[in-house]
């Protein structure tokens, strides 16, 4: 029987750790509003124009905004021996590594899906795909920061290894970005929406086992 004991452990140091060092939910949220509030004064303010890119522009926004905090994900308990501990516990590494990353999508991942109504109306996207859009970008940014989980446990040996774990994650976030854009244009329910949700549900699913297979790796 799996002990929770490591689990509620993990999810409260993750909680401290998303905070520490980072702001926690401030600094992904201002590198998200920013990243989206610049491309107005880039391709001018033609309402048509805003209105047809936003929601695009929303999802390659909050895709960049989550590998803010990835970094930090895994490190520091590499560092201070808490790896080799959860390597020796009967609770798998896979579900604690899940418990840490899922803490620090609360903390900074959620706050973007809550940002999408303002800045969708800064960027003119129509206020009937508004629900649809918090909906979808919810499921897309949980499956980046899954997919960013796995790169980040590869990397958790690596000083200063946000950039690697951009270039590990961009190739799986590439599905999601592509689903979700479609699937603001024809409907969650739709086929690009199911498809977006099957890929939530396949990186739940694949992403833990990654991620706790790369942790075992890095304590050998």
């Amino acid at each position: 029987m799996t002990n929770p004991a490591p689990l509620i452990s993990a999810f409260r140091q993750a909680l401290s750790e998303a905070w520490a060092n980072g702001a926690g939910a401030f600094l992904p949220a201002s590198f998200f509003a920013g990243a989206a509030i610049l491309v107005p004064f880039t391709m001018g303010a033609e309402i048509e124009v805003l209105s047809r890119i936003g929601p695009d522009v929303l999802w390659l926004s909050l895709a960049l905004a989550s590998f803010v905090t990835l970094e930090r994900i895994f490190q520091a308990d590499l560092q201070d021996g808490a790896l080799d501990l959860w390597a020796q516990e009967a609770t798998p590494i896979s579900l604690i590594a899940l418990t840490k990353t899922l803490a620090h999508w609360l903390i900074s991942g959620l706050p973007l899906d809550l940002l999408t109504p303002v800045l969708g109306l800064m960027l003119t996207v129509p206020a009937e795909k508004t629900l649809p859009a918090m909906i979808a970008y919810g499921l897309g940014g949980l499956t980046f920061f899954l997919w960013g989980g796995v790169a980040a446990a590869l990397s958790a040996s690596i000083a200063r290894g946000g950039l690697l774990i951009a270039l590990l994650a961009l190739p799986f976030y590439f599905p999601t970005l592509i689903f979700g854009a479609l699937a603001l244009q024809g409907g969650l329910t739709a086929t690009p929406g199911l498809l977006l949700i099957a890929s939530t549900l396949f990186a739940l699913g694949v992403a833990p086992l990654a991620m706790g297979a790369a942790l075992r790796l890095a304590t050998d």
